[in-house]
Parts: C-alpha cells; sequence; structure tokens
C-alpha cells in the first residue's frame, strides 16, 4: 500500500537551493518546517517577537489549511527564540492561536537564526482524525 506524499511550496528561493518545502503531509500527518517571519521577502515585525509570533502562525495555517488541516490539527509546536527573556511576548501570540487547542509546546533559545532581524522560528506537527 502506497500512502500519498503531498507538499507545501511558498516559491521561496531557499526550498530548491536548501532542498525543502514549506509543508509535507503523508497520510492523516502533517509536518511544517521552521517558519519565519518572511513575507514577500520582507522580515515582518522587526525587534516585535509577539508580531513575528502571529506573522509565524498565519503562514503555518495556511500551509495547513492548503493540505486539508487547521490549527485545530496541531499537536506539537517547537518554537526557537533568540531571546527567552521576552517569552511572554511569544506566549501571548502562540495563545491566541492555540488558546483552547493547547498543543504540546516547546520554546527553547538559541544562538541565532539565519537572520539576525528574526526573533523566532516555528515548527509544527499536525495530525488529522
Amino acid at each position: 500500500m502506497t500512502t500519498t506524499r503531498r507538499q507545501v511550496f511558498t516559491g521561496s528561493p531557499w526550498e530548491d537551493l536548501v532542498g525543502y518545502c514549506r509543508a509535507v503531509r503523508v497520510g492523516n500527518r502533517i509536518e511544517v518546517a521552521g517558519t519565519t517571519a518572511i513575507k514577500d521577502g520582507e522580515i515582518v515585525g522587526i525587534d516585535n517577537p509577539y508580531e513575528q509570533t502571529k506573522c509565524i502562525l498565519q503562514i503555518i495555517e495556511k500551509a495547513l489549511a492548503e493540505l486539508g488541516a487547521g490549527m485545530s490539527d496541531v499537536v506539537r509546536t517547537r518554537m526557537f527564540v533568540t531571546d527567552i527573556s521576552r517569552w511572554e511576548e511569544i506566549g501571548k501570540a502562540h495563545g491566541e492561536f492555540f488558546h483552547s487547542i493547547k498543543p504540546a509546546a516547546t520554546m527553547v533559545e538559541v544562538k541565532a537564526l539565519i537572520d539576525p532581524r528574526l526573533l523566532i522560528e516555528i515548527e509544527v506537527e499536525a495530525i488529522m482524525e
């Protein structure tokens, strides 16, 4: 039995260069790659982790929708932040999307992301019933 593999691409030049996609669905499972607050090639919310988090979760929500899922299907989030002291700003935005869903969540501080203006990167796992 072969399981269909569906992928979401954003058109970013990094997808071909690095060899990845925004999200991939195999069966009822969806994995969303580490996502940052970049829209139309520009960083959203410079020095604002709350705005960056909201932007990222909107991008993730769109990718999930393209694969027939929604935020309510998310079972895990992983947040990689460059300044853990700003966790409340990030947590507030995360809570606005996941208040009633409450996926398993991890937030860890990392030394840096690919651009120093990026304050957070998020990846998610979703399972559709």
